[in-house]
């Protein structure tokens, strides 16, 4: 599961949990972004920090791993690369690849993009209710053999996200039962966010 992670939260834990059950994963490595390509104009915390924050969350759950591959790679962190790495440290494994509905929209933007859909099964996250119309028809245009590799997921926890916890941060307001406990208590003892 791939994202900025700024911070991790219940969302991003719920679709990952979801995902290892519906597609009988054997394990989810959480890799934050180190330096992603598509927010240049958003500031975004520092890779020890965001990489701390996903330790933290993923701590209590025997399935879930955090690693630190994109941050300490040099450059923009291209999904491509990171699938990549993932094949040649696992070589025997099929590669998932866990990312929200919205993030599969811009697939095209990414480098390389056709190339990454025959490499690894996508699973695209969604909230209740998500309206699949606009995906669906960006979708249409590609060949079944990339379409295949596409597979959708409810996560009823993904109407939470890291700019409204970032926010709530910012004006003083509760973030309690938005993410687990001990990253809260991170974000808090490191003013981060302020």
């Amino acid at each position: 599961m791939g994202g900025t992670f700024d911070p991790i939260h219940y969302g991003h834990l719920v679709a990952a949990e979801g995902a290892r059950y519906s597609f009988n994963l054997e394990k989810v490595f959480f890799i934050p972004a180190g330096n992603p390509p598509h927010k240049p104009d958003h500031i975004v915390s520092g890779s020890p920090v965001r990489y701390k924050m996903t330790c933290l969350a993923v701590a209590s759950n025997p399935y879930f791993y955090s690693s630190p591959m994109e941050i300490e790679r040099p450059g923009p962190s291209y999904t491509i690369d990171t699938v990549r790495t993932m094949m040649r440290l696992h070589p025997d494994k099929r590669i998932y690849f866990i990312t929200g509905a919205d993030a599969i929209l811009e697939i095209f933007t990414w480098k390389d993009s056709r190339i990454l859909l025959s490499m690894c099964n996508f699973v695209a996250a969604t909230r209740p209710g998500y309206c699949l119309t606009a995906l669906n028809e960006k979708l249409d245009s590609l060949p079944n053999e990339f379409k295949q590799n596409i597979s959708f997921m409810e996560a009823p926890a993904l109407a939470i996200s890291s700019t409204d916890i970032r926010r709530r941060v910012r004006e003083g307001k509760p973030i309690k039962y938005l993410l687990p406990e001990s990253v809260e208590d991170y974000i808090l003892e490191n003013n981060l966010y302020q």
